[in-house]
């Protein structure tokens, strides 16, 4: 065992030294496809290998390093961050990924060294999972931690989520660390150079901790641009809303006048019914043919009247749907402008922009509703002609029946037709007159039939017109899908703006002391525990870092951090009252 730690201090120094003075000389960010930074890892995977104890499972034996390296975020708060990124992670399924993965996001962090000191520091948790004699409980484990330190001056970018991190095989190639005597020559002048680097990266850090205070003023100045920016976006939104708006309501008057046309032209069928049933009493002959060519033209207006309804349905649905959007919107803007309340009070006037829109829309709503009163009272209409339309069917029956009763007079009329000779004669001329009236008739309904078709052709124009429309309807639905994809794009933009929030409030809780809970942690108030909702929305303490909703947190009260005054909770506003009165006495 003592010969194996020996062998690993010395690959260590060779890979790190090795690493460090590639780097500096390739001169550009490290990337995970890099020979000596993945012999690196392979290096530091047998250090860490090196005396694990075998657990036992369900499964079998096993030895796994992600043990003792997730103790870290237990000794240090700040790894906390890299552990649930490891286990976020969907591409890695064991536990020697995880802790592949661990190692390349604690470099890329540049707290590999700080990490594992902490670890090396604990002997009482590392004996649950190493040997007495393993390389991180000697002198050789804290001389490798130490070597670590120089690793700070390399900056790497790896992606760990496009790697296989669960099959990769360690295998460490010594023909890398394989020197002649130029190289020795030349080593001496790099160690030169790389102490003045670590000289100067060391200022650098100094530096970077007194301009921290800066960094955050200039944060907080690009997020209230940014946010500057996303109500510009959002009120060109409104506008394109507005202007469908009004293209609806277009389309919705030239919807009334073609129902309008359509009632006029079932009162016109309706004349033309009540003309044909007055010249049914003088011939029956064709009536049928005429009565279906009607009715299939009124089939042919109701169904076109239904079309115009359903296209009527999918406009109220698309401004439904438009509506909801709105709303979603302006709930992201009241949750952005209520975490930066603090920094600015200009929001309030965008607040009030919210509220006149919101009035627009409402009355927008009260056209809506009177215009769908006009296409119920439009509906009841023409359930009153299609009464009358039974009525209509109803004396045809009845007709028919006096015809049969007639046929049954004129068998009784042959009957007697042998007995009755001289009475013939004068029945047979008046036949002939009856011929010629029903010859002239005849030519009436020829002539109106002619007019019947021309109407036809005029309605088949009036079709064409209706067809016209409707493509001009689907051009507005594909204006309205730009719309939904602009729609996506903005709640992306809120998204990140919602993200860049979340790590203000962290980096806001590490300066302040206290927690800051994120958004998608909480589901119900901690005071009250109701559960929030779009109605009951969620509101961060600025002294103790929890979520609350409005009733449980509308109070402010300047604080240590904020001279100005800020929302806090209840309990909060109860205990800094006590605790200012108790300073004031």
């Amino acid at each position: 065992m003592a010969m194996e730690r020996a062998n690993l201090l010395n690959m260590a120094k060779l890979s790190i030294k090795g690493l460090i003075e590639s780097a500096l000389s390739f001169g550009r960010t490290l990337d995970s496809d890099y020979p000596p930074l993945q012999q690196f890892f392979v290096v530091m995977e047998h250090c860490l290998k090196h005396g694990l104890k075998v657990k036992k499972s369900f499964l079998g034996y096993n030895k796994s390093l992600w043990g003792p390296l997730e103790m870290v975020e237990k000794l240090c708060p700040e790894a906390g961050e890299i552990a649930a990124s490891v286990r976020d992670l969907p591409g890695l399924k064991t536990p020697l990924g995880r802790a592949r993965a661990w190692l390349r996001l604690a470099l890329m962090q540049k707290k590999l060294a700080d990490y594992l000191r902490l670890l090396i520091t604990r002997k009482d948790t590392l004996s649950e999972f190493y040997e007495n004699s393993a390389v991180m409980l000697e002198e050789e484990g804290a001389v490798i931690v130490g070597l670590l330190v120089g690793l700070n001056v390399i900056d790497a970018n790896l992606c760990v989520k496009g790697e296989d991190l669960d099959t990769q095989v360690g295998v460490i190639d010594f023909s890398m660390y394989l020197k002649n005597d130029i190289d020795d020559y030349r080593s001496e002048e790099r160690n030169g150079q790389i102490a003045a680097i670590l000289d100067q990266k060391n200022y650098v850090e100094e530096l970077n901790r007194h301009s921290t205070v800066q960094g955050l003023q200039g944060r907080v100045e690009s997020l209230e641009k940014s946010n500057s920016k996303l109500i510009e976006e959002l009120a060109i939104a409104k506008n394109n809303i507005i202007k469908l708006q009004e293209e609806n309501h277009q389309l919705r008057t030239e919807n009334s006048v073609i129902l309008m046309k359509a009632q006029q032209r079932l009162e016109i069928a309706d004349g033309d019914l009540n003309c044909e049933l007055d010249t049914y009493k003088q011939s029956r002959q064709g009536l049928d043919e005429m009565y279906n060519e009607a009715r299939r033209q009124l089939k042919e207006e109701c169904q076109l009247r239904q079309d115009v309804e359903n296209e009527l349905v999918v406009h109220v649905s698309m401004k439904q749907e438009m509506e909801m959007a709105m709303k979603l919107l302006e709930k992201d803007i009241h949750e952005k402008q209520d975490t930066l309340i603090g920094l600015r009070h200009q929001l309030d006037e965008v607040k009030a922009i919210n509220v006149e829109m919101y009035q627009k829309m409402q009355s927008s709503d009260d056209n809506m509703r009177q215009k769908n009163d006009m296409i119920a009272r439009l509906e009841e209409k023409t359930n009153q002609i299609t009464a009358t339309m039974k009525q209509l069917e109803q004396r045809l029956q009845d007709a028919e029946r006096e015809r049969a009763s007639a046929e049954d007079g004129v068998r009784k009329f042959k009957q007697d037709f042998t007995n009755k000779a001289d009475s013939l004669q004068k029945q047979i001329a008046q036949r002939e007159k009856q011929m010629m009236q029903l010859e002239t008739d005849l030519k009436i309904e020829r002539d109106w039939r002619q007019t019947l078709q021309n109407e036809l052709e005029r309605e088949r124009e009036t079709i064409a017109q209706l067809t016209a429309e409707a493509q001009q309807i689907n051009g507005l639905k594909k204006e309205f899908h730009r719309l939904q994809d602009e729609n996506t794009q903005l709640k992306g933009i809120c998204e990140e703006q919602e993200q860049a929030l979340e790590e203000l409030g962290c980096k806001l809780s590490e300066y302040g002391g206290q927690v800051w809970l994120k958004d998608k942690d909480a589901t119900h108030c901690k005071l009250c525990e109701k559960e929030f909702s779009i109605s009951r929305r969620k509101h961060h303490c600025r002294n103790c870092g929890e979520i609350f909703c409005n009733s449980c947190s509308d109070n402010e009260l300047p604080l240590p951090a904020s001279p100005k005054p800020v929302r806090v909770c209840d309990t909060c506003h109860a205990l800094l009252l006590q605790h200012y009165s108790s300073d004031g006495s």
